[in-house]
């Protein structure tokens, strides 16, 4: 039956489009988990990733691949309607992470995260790839 369930949600992140990223998370494993991940013009720019799935998390991060970018804002968008917003305003170099922030009201589920940022110059003319990452605490399980 997971089986079906988890081919469903790939079969609907397909099939709902490719404007935005689809990211389906299938494990309700603690620890942290990969929720998506975009790559990056050398422009201001706005993405977001679709999150759906086993979809609880109590914080996020992000990492950042190839090229160093900033990181303004984001914007996390619960199922519950409720929107949180968080000003980052940091530079995040090639292989290196944000700090972790932790998501009003605990683990929720999310149903959507904005990002808006810009890749920073470099030698390469290399365009970032940033990964969002989601903590799972299963504290309400216990």
């Amino acid at each position: 039956m997971r089986k079906i369930a988890v081919f469903v949600l790939l079969a609907m992140a397909i099939v709902y489009g490719s404007a935005n990223a689809q990211a389906v998370v299938v494990s309700d494993k603690t620890g942290w988990h990969k929720i998506g991940s975009r790559t990056i013009d050398f422009k201001n720019d706005k993405d977001e990733i679709t999150v759906m799935g086993a979809d609880k998390f109590s914080s996020i991060k992000f990492k950042v691949n190839d090229a160093p970018l900033n990181l303004q804002s984001v914007e996390v968008y619960y199922e519950t309607g409720d929107k949180q917003d968080i000003a980052v305003n940091s530079p995040i170099g090639p292989t290196m992470e944000s700090k972790s922030y932790d998501l009003n009201g605990g683990e929720r589920n999310l149903k959507k995260i904005v990002f808006d940022y810009n890749t920073l110059p470099n030698i390469k003319d290399e365009k970032a790839e940033i990964e969002v990452w989601g903590l799972k605490t299963n504290k309400d399980e216990k």
